[in-house]
């Protein structure tokens, strides 16, 4: 029999809706994660072989998509634990992929560094030889679930040569490890434990690394990229689909007394309702369209890759700003659950690969250039 994930998804969004204002102050989504765990979703892109549920991108997408209509944050950890597990599948050892399996383990990516910021495919932070081993040295930038992920996902430069990057499979309690000691306080997704990450001397085995060393270019292009970006512009789908219907509700429940009439029956209201409501089927649109392309290896399936974050994120930064402008004072109250949203939207936009990066990238895909 199938796993019905899609109705395991609808409980535990009610799950992460309940701890969303909470989450939004600060406190790691932790009893949605447990719920998570033990549904079953967290080894939702596990092979079945080790106790996984064995379910690929679209099903993914779906999971965070639902979950960031009630909460940024958890949709971005899921996210990110996604597309950590799926490299971790292919090169990672047997144990950990159990453990992730069996809703055990949660991973997390540690690309972004200080010193090449949003351009993650290009670490500045080294692997050492170290007898059988290696020693990492680099000033990771933001790390989502830094302080709850028992794995990281890092990049470093090759212990070889300085080209390209290798990935290493990095225990959040290795020695050597050091986080920022504030916890993180941000515009949005303010419950996803974002933190700076530190590694000073860190050792690891040569098996914690993940492929060959030099291969982590090409398993971030093939593997994280599209994985990354199709539920990253999920997670952007979700909350504007989240800022659509609540201000449509809220427009239709609110009343102009004087005029006897709710603002749902303002022309210019209704006009704004529909910008979101389509902008929003569009982007869903897209990112079906990304997941055709990839299941079939259309030609444009790169294209449709990197158009599905860009358009998702601007999108996502339009519907709510609308959303604020319907409301009007009232989507300043917390309430009204608008301003959240709002927030939240804009992170897609600086994120690794930013919009700015993407619009690049897709534009030196149109004029037939080397994208990489």
């Amino acid at each position: 029999m199938s796993f019905e994930y899609e109705s395991a998804t609808e409980s535990i969004a009610a799950i992460a809706a309940l701890h969303a204002a909470e989450t939004d102050r600060g406190t790691f989504p932790a009893h949605t994660l447990r719920a998570l765990a033990d549904a079953g979703l967290l080894g939702l892109v596990s092979a079945t072989e080790i106790g996984g549920k064995g379910l690929g991108l679209p099903a993914a997408s779906h999971v965070v998509e639902r979950l960031a209509r009630e909460c940024g944050s958890t949709a971005m950890i899921v996210c990110m634990h996604y597309a950590a597990t799926q490299v971790i599948e292919r090169h990672g050892p047997r144990e950990v992929r159990a453990a992730i399996a069996a809703g055990k383990h949660l991973s997390t990516l540690a690309f972004s560094e200080a010193g090449s910021r949003s351009h993650f495919w290009a670490p500045v932070g080294t692997a050492r030889a170290d007898g059988g081993g290696a020693l990492l040295d680099a000033r990771k930038s933001w790390v989502t679930s830094a302080r709850h992920a028992d794995s990281y996902v890092w990049s470093s430069r090759p212990v070889a040569g300085s080209e390209a990057s290798t990935l290493w499979l990095v225990p959040r309690a290795a020695a050597g490890l050091r986080l920022a000691d504030a916890a993180f306080d941000g515009l949005g997704l303010r419950g996803n434990d974002s933190s700076p990450v530190t590694a000073e001397a860190v050792r690891v085995p040569d098996t914690a690394r993940l492929g060959g060393d030099g291969a982590g270019f090409e398993i971030m292009m093939s593997v994280v990229l599209p994985w990354f970006n199709v539920m990253s512009a999920s997670v952007s789908a979700g909350l504007m689909e989240a800022a659509t219907q609540k201000a449509a509700a809220h427009v239709a429940g609110t009343a102009l007394a004087h005029l006897g009439a709710n603002l749902a029956e303002l022309p210019t209201i209704r006009a704004y309702i529909a910008r979101m409501r389509i902008a929003t089927d569009q982007v869903k649109a897209l990112i079906g369209d990304t997941l055709a392309a990839i299941a079939a290896g259309r030609a444009d399936a790169t294209l449709r890759v990197l158009e599905s974050k860009a358009a998702a994120g601007e999108a996502a930064a339009s519907v709510t700003d609308l959303a604020m402008r319907v409301c009007g004072g009232a989507a300043f109250r917390k309430e009204v659950g608008v301003e959240r949203i709002f927030r939240d939207s804009r992170a897609a936009l600086v994120m690794g690969p930013t919009t700015d990066v993407l619009y690049d990238f897709i534009g030196k895909a149109v004029c037939g250039l080397p994208v990489f």
